[in-house]
């Protein structure tokens, strides 16, 4: 028996639950792997309060560094001792040991310490399909992200300036916005205080952006697409402030023929080989010193509930984890 986060309702973080679970052998195709840190997202939030639905009563989290026990039938890629990470895959991180797909799981390099890796694989990868994949960051270009203090911002922020972008990002207090620009932000923008719009129309002289990466959603979405050139993407990834409400078409073509998407990791990570493609630019960016991954928070993971209080009420910066 180990000891796991499980939740029975959906809810506020008192719902999360602290309690003995059984973990069985591997089966073909499927590894045990001991965590030795576990990573927080916001995604998290979502699954514990209902606003994605989940089969309960569920194990929570998707994202995880530890070492392989065991492994079972068809597995010739790891072997008991390899360390590992991953995001995605089956809920249930928030487990001191667990049993993983193993086509989920990517051997993590040497120069990559636990708590990083834990920290980097969902907010790292996701960083990697926004800037690569969604809309190709090129040198020369402006981009706004939104929660640029945040743990998927601060590595956009980073790998955006490595890229040879100018950035611009919103975030909540003077202490993140100095944190951001800290970290590769040119333009960190006071979003209760200033109008976010207005200030990317000045920053640009009225050219605006190519591309708008958005986590906040309700909040933001229609302010957003006033940050757009036309023919300017709107990368919704989240949805920290609520849901979009839905959304007359026709705005887009009033607006410059604007594009929107809603992508998701998996989509981008679906195959082993994009999988391994994604993970590998990742670590090699963060382990060339131009992405830091900073680990500002960490909590026990029997402390579960404090950290998604902490994080729902904006206090996190960064990346935070959960020891094992």
């Amino acid at each position: 028996m180990v000891q796991a986060i499980r939740f029975e309702k959906t809810g506020g973080p008192e719902v999360l639950i602290w309690q003995q679970i059984g973990v069985d052998k591997p089966g073909p195709g499927q590894a045990r792997v001991k965590h030795k840190a576990v990573g927080l997202n916001f995604i998290d939030t979502y699954q514990r309060n209902g606003l994605y639905a989940v089969p309960l009563p569920s194990g929570l989290g998707g994202e995880g560094c530890g070492i392989v026990e065991e492994v079972g039938a068809g597995v010739t890629d790891l072997k008991p001792g390899d360390r590992v990470a991953y995001a995605g895959g089956p809920l249930g991180a928030y487990s001191e040991e667990r049993i993983m797909p193993a086509d989920r799981l990517v051997p993590v390099p040497d120069g990559i310490s636990d708590h990083e890796a834990a920290a980097m694989m969902l907010k790292g990868m996701t960083a990697w399909y926004l800037i690569r994949r969604t809309h190709v960051v090129k040198p020369g270009e402006t981009i706004l992200i939104h929660a640029a203090a945040g743990g998927v911002g601060m590595i956009v922020c980073q790998w955006a300036k490595h890229l040879g972008a100018t950035v611009i990002g919103t975030v909540g207090s003077a202490d993140k916005a100095a944190l951001a620009k800290q970290h590769g932000c040119d333009y960190p923008i006071l979003y209760r205080s200033e109008d976010f719009a207005a200030r990317v129309n000045e920053i640009t002289n009225g050219k605006k952006l190519p591309v708008v990466y958005d986590s906040v959603g309700k909040d933001t979405f229609f302010k957003s697409l006033d940050c757009l050139a036309p023919r300017g993407l709107m990368a919704l990834f989240g949805q920290s402030s609520g849901a979009v409400p839905p959304v007359d078409l026709g705005i887009l073509a009033g607006k410059g023929s604007l594009y929107v998407t809603r992508p998701t990791l998996g989509n981008y990570t679906a195959t082993r080989e994009e999988l391994l493609g994604a993970a590998n630019d990742l670590f090699s960016v963060v382990e060339s010193g131009a992405v830091k991954i900073m680990v500002n928070q960490t909590y026990a993971l029997r402390d579960a509930a404090q950290a998604h209080r902490d994080l729902e009420g904006r206090k996190t910066t960064g990346q935070t984890v959960f020891t094992v």
